[in-house]
């Protein structure tokens, strides 16, 4: 199978740096490290930690999650946590290494800064994902969660200040929807759209490199919001079919009939040996072509 290998793919500087202070902290801490949450979104990053001693807290509600450490060191997430969160873990005597990826961290910084000017937050990002949870914890009070303009819709704020900011891992496109149906609600809103570099840059090489393939696949944990967004929107913008899988075996051989070669690329938190099973598996398949008579037979 002629494959395309799409770049840029896989780690983003976000997650080395998380991994890289998880490793450390394994290594050097005394007494149990654990990270609270997936430290990043693909199980096989969590087990590559567990050789360090790297243990893992898997609890949605973090607070629930720190209430099961007795001592040790907490490893905070690259997504990134409410200051509530991170005050209780120091007030039970743990260790915090803060492993929040920086470009979260400006989010946090902005709202911060903006409310204290005196401006309601419009955050749009996934409900349910650990990052906006942390952003939002920054200011419960002034930040309202939309991830559709149906919630924006929906929004009734009277405050003279508004401005917009956004979850780092969103589609490009469907983002500036949002936005643009913000602004027709709000025209004087302040829009700050905090997508990372790193999330636009694997989304529009993916949405390039569909034009020049059958198919696309995108090699990354279903947990993985980046992941899910590149298979978004090859679909969506292009059209082509992408899909999602976290290792070969995932991998469905009917996908490639009548296929002539395959796109790959790989999530923000995927390892690249993992990437790199799936594209020698797909180059050394021979794909089947679909027969007159309806049954398929090896070209």
């Amino acid at each position: 199978m002629d494959v395309l290998r799409i770049t840029p793919r896989g780690f983003c500087h976000g997650v080395v740096d998380a991994i890289r202070l998880a490793q450390e902290a394994g290594q050097t801490h005394e007494g149990p490290v654990y990270m609270l949450g997936y430290l990043v979104h693909n199980a096989h990053v969590v087990q590559e930690l567990a050789q360090y001693n790297v243990k893992l807290i898997d609890l949605d509600d973090r607070f629930a999650g720190l209430e099961k450490i007795e001592s040790g060191t907490v490893i905070l997430t690259a997504h990134g946590v409410s200051p509530a969160v991170k005050s209780r873990a120091m007030d039970r005597g743990l260790t915090v290494i803060d492993a929040t990826c920086s470009d979260v961290y400006v989010t946090h910084d902005l709202i911060i800064d903006l409310v204290d000017k005196g401006y309601e937050i419009i955050y749009v990002g996934k409900p349910g994902h650990p990052e906006p949870e942390g952003a939002i914890g920054e200011a419960p009070d002034h930040v309202h969660l939309v991830s559709s303009t149906d919630d924006v819709a929906k929004l009734d704020l009277g405050a003279k200040h508004i401005a917009v900011t956004t979850q780092t891992t969103l589609s490009v496109w469907d983002t500036e929807d949002i936005i643009s149906s913000i602004l027709d609600k709000y025209p004087d809103a302040e829009v700050h759209n905090d997508i990372c570099l790193a999330t636009q840059d694997r989304q529009e090489a993916a949405v390039a490199a569909a034009d020049e393939c059958d198919l696309v696949l995108v090699v990354g944990s279903s947990r993985s919001s980046n992941s899910r967004r590149l298979v978004e929107v090859v679909r969506d913008i292009k059209g082509k079919p992408a899909y999602l899988v976290d290792t070969v075996a995932e991998i469905d051989l009917e996908w490639f009939v009548d296929t002539k070669r395959v796109g790959i690329t790989a999530g923000a938190s995927t390892p690249a040996r993992v990437t790199r099973e799936v594209i020698e598996f797909v180059e050394a398949y021979e794909p089947a072509i679909s027969a007159p008579n309806g049954d398929d037979a090896r070209g």
